[in-house]
This record gives structure tokens, sequence and C-alpha cells, in this order.
């Protein structure tokens, strides 16, 4: 059920791989409420989605960007402004990567120039993204901006590697920004804390359907699906939540205040 909720608004959406991901559900849901957006991600991440059948569903643009290109971003962000008419109202950052996890590399033996793409590309792209428009000045008062993170900032989940310490520095990305965008702009930057979904990045995660299914009798409610994050996204996007900014939102079915679930201590009696 769509409730126009995003009727009028202009945003930018990054990481929209394939059909799985949160970034290609939330461009969806995005359409269906009445927004209206430019997509974007790393050529060679183009090259291995299907970025051009969102597109065409949607009847948005493709803008190829480098997230941890300054220039690449800026150019961007002008752009956009020019395809969608003016100002931007919202900008989903849904990047995450990380060679460490991909070569099989323990985090107690890193590559750390693995390292340093790996949070170039999942965390400091969220300040270069955000610093482009801030110095364009190109979104709307009252415009929201979210990240998506996972507990792995908070927590210590072993095989996540070093996108745990990546998660984290986004957080902190968030708050700091979201301090002088709010200040000076009157815009929202916010981060939601998702449930362990089955996307393509997320499955490159060892021992991932174990922990997935770990976190379902966990939480109380269940783990959140990606429709799910890309519904709660949309409530940050609308009006609904102008006063809600540099926050670190839990979208996880319960599993972050949960000690332990009855279904977890059945397995250990």
């Amino acid at each position: 059920m769509a409730y126009n909720l995003l009727k009028g608004k202009k945003g930018i959406i990054f990481g929209a791989l394939d059909a799985n991901s949160i970034a290609w559900k939330t461009a969806e849901r995005v359409h269906e409420e009445g927004g209206t957006f430019v997509l974007t991600n790393a050529p060679i991440a183009m090259r291995m989605g299907q970025i051009n059948e969102l597109a065409e569903k949607t009847g948005s643009q493709i803008i190829p960007a480098d997230a941890t290109s300054t220039e690449d971003l800026d150019k961007l962000v002008s752009q956009s402004m020019e395809i969608l008419g003016g100002k931007i109202d919202f900008v989903l950052h849904s990047i995450g990567m990380s060679i460490n996890v991909r070569k099989g590399r323990h985090y107690t033996d890193e590559n750390y120039e693995f390292t340093h793409k790996g949070w170039d590309v999942s965390a400091l792209s969220f300040h270069r993204v955000m610093q482009s428009l801030f110095k364009a000045d190109a979104m709307n008062e009252w415009g929201s901006i979210v990240a998506l993170t996972y507990m792995a900032a908070q927590r210590s989940f072993p095989d996540y590697n070093d996108m745990a310490d990546n998660k984290a520095y986004l957080e902190s990305v968030a708050r700091s920004f979201g301090y002088f965008f709010g200040k000076e702009k009157k815009v929202r930057v916010n981060t939601i804390s998702q449930s362990p979904t089955p996307t393509t990045a997320g499955q490159g995660v060892k021992g991932f359907d174990g922990f997935i299914s770990y976190a379902e009798q966990m939480s109380p409610l269940g783990n959140a699906t990606a429709l799910e994050c890309a519904d709660y996204t949309l409530t940050l996007f609308s009006d609904l939540t102008k006063k809600v900014t540099m926050q670190n939102l839990f979208h996880d079915g319960g599993f972050s205040n949960t000690g332990v679930s009855q279904e977890v201590m059945e397995k250990f009696v």
C-alpha cells in the first residue's frame, strides 16, 4: 500500500546492485511513494549488477560514481540536481566492502592495504558524500541522509572482520556530520542498524547462514527483511521524522536488546 509519503521529493540512492539489495528495495518503495531519484554505483559494481533494470522500472537515470573519489561525487551531486530539477531531499548510502573478508584474511592477520581500501569504500565514503552535498548546498531544508550499518559496530562478531571497524567509523561520521548539517542546513543524518540480511554483500561473510538463523531465534519479532528495512528508511526520508537526527536506529526485530531467548537457551538444556 502506498501513502504518497515522498510525493515531490527528490534524491540519490547509492548501492543498488540486484533485487536482493536493500538499496534496490528502497528505490522501488521510494518510487511507489511518489519520490524521484538518481541511481548511482561504482562502475565495477554496475557491471556486476542489474541496475539498468531498476532504472527502467522506476524511470530513473544512472550516474556512475566511485564513492572514494571526491571529484566523482562532486559531479554526481551537480548532475543529480540538474536531472532532478533542483535541490535534493534524501540520500541513501548503502555501500560496504571488505577485501579482507573476500580474500579470507582473518582479523588478526589483516592485509592493511585491503583494510584501507575497505575503510575508504565502506566508511570514509559517507563523509565524502556528505561533504560534497554540504559544500554544494545541495540539500533542501529538512532533508534526510541515511546510511546502513550493523550492530558489529557495538558488539564483537568474530567473522564480521574489519567491516565492524568500518561500521563504527560510519556511525561516528553520522553523529559528527549530523551536528553540522543540522545546525547549518536543517538536514537530518541517521544510520539504520539492520538485521543480518541475505544480500549479495552479506552472504560474503563467513558462516552467514548460521548467523542469520541464530539472529532469527534471538529476535522476538524475527529478522527484518530487506523490504522491511526499505519501509523503515522511507519513514526517515519522510516529513514524519523531521526532528530525528544523529541517531543509530536499530531495525532488527529486538535482537539488540535481547540478552538470550528461550529458543537459544533450549539448545543448551
